[in-house]
């Protein structure tokens, strides 16, 4: 049985939300215990390590120049996204950024689709929307809780803004390229990474300095991978939305691991993503 290409691009884009939102959970589990920076700067480089792996083993040629322009943008952009997620969730409330940068990155590829590619049908954009408040919701804090600092807003703007322009460069690079593209992107979010160390005076860390780094290196990896396979199946929107679901895999693993508090806000916002996938879907 063969599925249309627009079901296998949401598939896609759905494991890469998963995998993304574990990620990101260990990413801020790696946070806590050293600089997100440091943090960043590893990721990236594990990430690298196996990309670069897969690309010899498939021995894949690289993309066009213009496509090595569109993947070294979103290496950098997205590093910086990582930078100020990782910064966010280090504060200790793994759900004070993830709304707005999970919005915001969603809806920066919306925009830019609809300029590029038109309207998608009525219930597609339906879909859009639920999924923007599917993943407002599923990330609240619960009721009562502490109002969100100045700082944590700011750091889930810019998160979001490096998300979306991620979600859009990487999609601007041609059909029939993934490995490489994504070293290119690598690359630089490594060596954004490694300048972020640099402006804050930090030493660069240990290699055995933080595991749990490498490991959120390697799922953020995989996320990209799913993401570019989804973008080649469906529309940059389609993709994006999506895989912006990340937020509720995150906050569940908050929950079944780190024992945070998971509302029934949360719970609402979830199922709100899920009939976003269906309306999307269709």
């Amino acid at each position: 049985m063969i599925l249309p290409a627009n079901v296998v691009g949401v598939i896609y884009a759905i494991l890469s939300a998963g995998v993304w939102g574990a990620g990101d959970f260990t990413g801020g589990v790696a946070s806590r215990r050293s600089n997100p920076f440091h943090t960043l700067a590893l990721s990236a480089l594990s990430g690298l390590v196996i990309l670069a792996g897969a690309a010899l083993i498939w021995r894949e040629a690289f993309p066009s120049p213009q496509g090595i322009l569109w993947a070294m943008l979103a290496g950098a952009t997205g590093a910086v996204g990582i930078a100020a997620l990782y910064r966010g969730l280090a504060t200790g409330r793994a759900a004070s950024v993830a709304p707005t940068s999970g919005v915001i990155g969603a809806a920066l590829p919306v925009l830019y689709a609809i300029f590029t590619q038109g309207l998608p049908s009525p219930a597609q954009l339906a879909g859009f929307g639920l999924a923007c408040a599917g993943i407002w919701l599923v990330s609240a804090p619960p009721a009562g809780g502490e109002p969100r600092s100045r700082q944590e807003l700011w750091l889930a703007c810019v998160a979001g803004t490096g998300f979306g322009l991620f979600f859009i460069f990487l999609g601007m690079v041609e059909t029939g390229k993934i490995f490489t593209p994504l070293v290119i992107a690598r690359i630089f979010s490594f060596c954004t990474g490694v300048l972020l160390v640099r402006i804050n005076h930090l030493p660069f860390p240990g290699l055995r300095s933080n595991p749990t780094a490498w490991l959120a290196g390697l799922l953020d990896a995989g996320g990209n991978l799913f993401y570019i396979l989804a973008r080649q199946y469906t529309r940059l929107d389609v993709a994006a939305v999506l895989s912006s679901l990340y937020p509720a895999s995150t906050v569940i693993l908050s929950g079944l691991i780190l024992k945070e508090h998971i509302s029934r806000r949360n719970w609402l916002g979830l199922g709100l993503c899920l009939a976003a996938i269906g309306l999307i879907t269709v």
